[in-house]
């Protein structure tokens, strides 16, 4: 069984016992968390879709811990001139384990 579920605008596909990291949300380690943004749901080889969510499916989750990524670097410069900008930015996260999916249909 696995899902498909929405969060900071972007799709991740998740099942039970997986390790995912999302974007920043403001829950403390250790706290259950419950996401109702479920797109798809997969279970014994039925695809029930919603439009744009599957009503009665959540997601119950755990919050592992909140961090930073690598840091990337973003580099500017323009040709033949003086222009050279570095910057870096290293992006926030949410590490959460998935417990288990619900759905009632």
């Amino acid at each position: 069984m696995y899902a498909i579920i929405e969060n900071g605008g972007k799709q991740y596909r998740v099942s039970p016992g997986d390790l995912v990291h999302v974007e920043k949300l403001s829950f403390d380690a250790g706290a259950d968390i419950t996401i109702e943004t479920v797109l798809m749901v997969n279970q014994e080889d039925k695809n029930t879709y919603g439009s744009p969510y599957v009503s009665g499916a959540k997601v119950i989750a755990s919050v592992v811990k909140n961090g930073k990524a690598r840091k990337i670097l973003v580099h500017k410069q323009r040709p033949r001139k003086v222009y050279r900008k570095t910057n870096g930015h290293r992006q926030s996260y949410t590490a959460l384990k998935i417990k288990e999916i619900v759905f009632g249909g």
